[in-house]
């Protein structure tokens, strides 16, 4: 198993203590939600979602889930493979950048979230979801601001979106030579700037971004 986090990185870990209240009132199945690349200018965005087993001590087993941007690269990978043996039901989704140019980041987000739900396989009795409400879905839900922070279900879920969606872009080096994917995943790094002024836009660039836009004047 990974080691935990350092001491220094260990302040204030995601728990279950909404979970339990949840799980105390009779309801089993509850799906912690998060995205990855919300802010990219290139590529989807991706989400998870992840449903640990009812009274489980997964405080515990992934002792080291943290928010996947607390977390270094070999620690999410490590740990999204603890996460995918441990939970119930898990699920990862996405929206690709041309659903994101037509329909915007949110809904595009939320259409990712829902991919993720039907990839699990299962519907949960509630949804902890980070920052976010899925509205077209009839299912109790809570939107938690950090909830990444504060929820172990978003936290894990957090960190099967970042590994998915860091292995996706690094696979999209070899098609879209020159931009540096593999670094820095389509975020906006001075490299990925450079980039853009130099070779302009590819089509995993989210055309509907500012930083993308401007790259058309030059």
């Amino acid at each position: 198993m990974p080691a935990p986090l350092p001491s220094n990185k260990r302040c204030a870990p995601p728990d279950l203590s909404l979970e339990r209240q949840l799980w105390e009132n009779g309801c089993r199945l509850i799906a912690g939600l998060d995205e990855a690349g919300r802010g990219a200018w290139a590529g989807p965005v991706f989400a998870a979602v992840v449903i640990l087993p009812p009274f489980c001590d997964a405080e515990t087993a992934l002792r080291g889930v943290r928010d996947s941007k607390q977390m270094t690269p070999r620690q999410r990978e490590q740990w999204a493979e603890q996460i995918r043996g441990f939970a119930a039901y898990w699920g990862v989704g996405e929206a690709s950048c041309s659903e994101i140019d037509q329909q915007g980041i949110v809904p595009a987000t939320r259409l990712a979230m829902q991919r993720a739900l039907q990839a699990s396989g299962i519907t949960p009795c509630h949804l902890l979801i980070d920052a976010l409400r899925l509205p077209r879905l009839n299912i109790p839900q809570t939107a938690l601001i950090r909830g990444d922070q504060r929820s172990l279900s978003i936290a894990a879920a957090s960190v099967l979106a970042k590994t998915a969606r860091d292995a996706w872009m690094r696979a999209q080096e070899d098609n879209f030579p020159g931009y540096g994917f593999a670094a820095h995943k389509g975020y906006g790094t001075a490299r990925h700037r450079a980039a853009l002024e130099a070779l302009g836009a590819c089509p995993l660039h989210r055309r509907s971004f500012r930083p993308v836009i401007k790259s058309f004047t030059h």
